[in-house]
């Protein structure tokens, strides 16, 4: 079965997973997982990239990464984040061998509509997965930088949908804690998680249409609607 082409697009946010070689276990202490994120922080400086969020699971990652006005970014910074985390590995377990597998999954994003519910759902995996019972209990996700409980990575670029929720910080804040203590839909859950297994956009009919128009490719349109807006402004 012939490898589905993946979309990557200047200045547009991505949805980026990578997992594990065979789901196998990359981050094994807290060490592992500082070390992911001080890579992240300088490498996102060094291919132009921008993270509007990141969770960082015991056997893979999500990233919500936004590549400037080179595509090419985005690769570049996925190749050497993994380069790294396998050089650490096999040093530490002095072994050699692949740590993750081959290919990572990325779609699109449309702002306006996805971009804070994609921010959500990564923010959400480790309450999903039942290993905590709020977001805000998870040390390795962009949650609590986010809302200004964790002032100390410094890794979070602010994103126009967050910036809009409000006139000030603590304004912003309040809001996107109510977002996403809403929880959400099954469908919504689906579309996302849907979208980045089959390497397509995660967004409307219309977002279609205009990546169609940038691309020059026809795009496969899936169901889908439009999330409700349960933010209240």
């Amino acid at each position: 079965m012939p490898r589905i082409v993946r979309v990557v697009l200047p200045n547009y946010p991505h949805h980026v997973v990578q997992r594990g070689h065979n789901r196998q276990v990359v981050f094994a202490a807290d060490y592992d997982y500082q070390r992911y994120l001080t890579d992240l922080r300088e490498l996102k400086d060094a291919f132009g990239v921008k993270v509007y969020a990141y969770c960082l699971m015991t056997n893979h990652v999500h990233l919500l990464l936004v590549p400037g006005d080179s595509a090419a970014g985005l690769g570049q910074l996925m190749k050497a984040l993994a380069a790294r985390a396998t050089r650490y590995r096999n040093r530490i377990e002095r072994r050699s061998g692949i740590l993750w597998e081959s290919r990572y999954k990325s779609s699109v994003v449309q702002s306006d509509t996805y971009l804070l519910a994609c921010a959500r759902y990564i923010e959400l995996n480790p309450v999903r997965a039942r290993m905590t019972a709020e977001a805000g209990d998870y040390a390795w996700s962009s949650y609590c930088e986010r809302i200004g409980q964790d002032t100390g990575s410094g890794l979070l670029d602010t994103d126009p949908c967050f910036l809009a929720l409000g006139c000030d910080h603590d304004e912003r804040c309040e809001r996107y804690k109510s977002f996403v203590k809403q929880g959400m839909r099954t469908d919504e859950i689906c579309l996302i998680r849907n979208a980045l297994q089959r390497g397509q956009l995660t967004g409307n009919k219309r977002f279609i249409d205009e990546i169609e128009l940038v691309t020059g490719h026809r795009i496969e349109q899936r169901g889908q609607g439009r999330p409700k807006k349960n933010i209240k402004k």
